[in-house]
């Protein structure tokens, strides 16, 4: 079974950017602006400066309470996981949107 990358520990930064430390030992800086569109369950850390920084991480994932989380995949890799199991993660990335 192939080595999947996850999410082991994360930093808030300025605005909605997150420092991410990965399982192989990268360390990622994620824009995640475009994926908070303030409805829903993503409302309060859209608009709460306070309520987003309460993020950390659960199961290789990123999580903030009352049920909040986002995708491994989505902020690793802006998508599904790679088929190339060399591919290394970009420093910088800002994940699109999901589409319907």
């Amino acid at each position: 079974m192939p080595f999947m990358i996850r999410i082991s520990d994360v930093r808030p930064l300025e605005g909605r950017m997150v420092r991410l430390t990965l399982t192989d030992g990268s360390v990622v800086e994620r824009d995640l602006s475009a994926l908070l569109d303030g409805v829903g369950v993503f409302e309060r850390i859209t608009f709460d400066d306070a309520a987003f920084r309460e993020v950390y991480v659960d199961y290789g994932t990123l999580a903030w309470p009352g049920e909040v989380d986002i995708a491994p995949e989505t902020l690793i890799w802006d998508g599904p996981d790679p088929a190339d199991q060399d591919r290394r993660p970009e420093p910088f990335l800002r994940p699109r949107r999901p589409r319907p």
